[in-house]
């Protein structure tokens, strides 16, 4: 396949801004998909990771990929490798979203990379999102994004050692109820997280997909759950994929002043680490 990654890095310092206003209804919805409670009155803190479902892109259903995605071009650069994945990211929270204010997140494209790896040729595209609520900077996150070619199958690394359990350790039954309800929270169309025919017969994987931001999520409320206070900055990497034929868990270890977080399937290897800091 020719890529043109001289073409792509075109869409360096391309902008975008999205606004929303937070309601008290999408955040219920949000602590209801996460069995979780808590005030929804405006002017309430608003749960940690809530920005992922504002401002999503809204592309007509006609302007839809046959995977879900909008078509490509336009904000981010119009890769012509057919899968694309969440490869991991960092965040830095600087004061909490509020219920009843405007949130304005301002995208930049930071960097377009073209690597090699076992598979073929992987492209990253770097994003970082500036977010705002009621005026005030209240996180900035980088996503790295990274497209692949199709494979027949995904097999496992054989390589891979076994997670270990963390001293810290929660279950979660991965259910297509859960991932379709995370999936319209975020209005997310990829169809590896709901269409289970489609992730098996067209993109070859053995089930539906856990959604990395979902993973990245829950291991921000577990961090904060442990140490009592939403954490400073949060990192994270996807190392290998959760599928809904297995149920997972949110593990975390004391790292001297941060905590070390991974998710896991029983017996699997490390899905997603993360460090959380205070």
């Amino acid at each position: 396949m020719d890529l043109d990654i001289d073409h792509l890095r075109g869409w360096i310092g391309r902008e975008e801004v999205q606004a929303e206003l937070l309601t008290g209804a999408l955040v219920q919805r949000f602590k209801a998909t996460f069995d979780r409670s808590s005030p929804i009155d405006d002017g309430a803190e608003a749960p940690l990771m809530i920005h992922l479902c504002l401002g999503q892109p809204a592309a007509p259903t006609a302007e839809l990929g046959p995977d879900g995605h909008p078509e490509r071009g336009g904000f981010l650069p119009p890769v012509p490798l057919p899968r694309r994945m969440w490869a991991g990211g960092a965040l830095e929270f600087h004061a909490p979203i509020r219920i009843g204010e405007a949130v304005r997140r301002r995208s930049v494209i930071e960097d377009v990379v073209l690597k090699e790896g076992r598979s073929g040729p992987l492209c990253f595209v770097t994003v970082t999102h500036h977010v705002e609520s009621g005026g005030r900077r209240a996180l900035t996150e980088r996503q790295d994004i990274v497209y692949r070619m199709a494979q027949a199958t995904t097999p496992e690394a054989p390589s891979a050692p076994t997670a270990p359990e963390g001293h810290h350790c929660r279950p979660i039954a991965a259910t297509p109820t859960l991932l379709f309800r995370y999936s319209a929270l975020t209005f997310n169309g990829h169809r590896i997280h709901y269409d289970g025919a489609y992730a098996r017969k067209e993109e070859g994987y053995p089930g539906l997909i856990v959604h990395g931001p979902m993973q990245a999520t829950m291991l921000v409320q577990l961090a904060q759950e442990i140490r009592g206070a939403p954490p400073a900055g949060f990192e994270f990497r996807s190392l290998s994929p959760l599928f809904d034929t297995h149920d997972f868990t949110l593990n975390a270890e004391d790292e001297g002043d941060a905590l070390r977080l991974w998710t896991a399937r029983d017996a699997g290897p490390l899905a997603m680490e993360a460090r959380a800091r205070w």
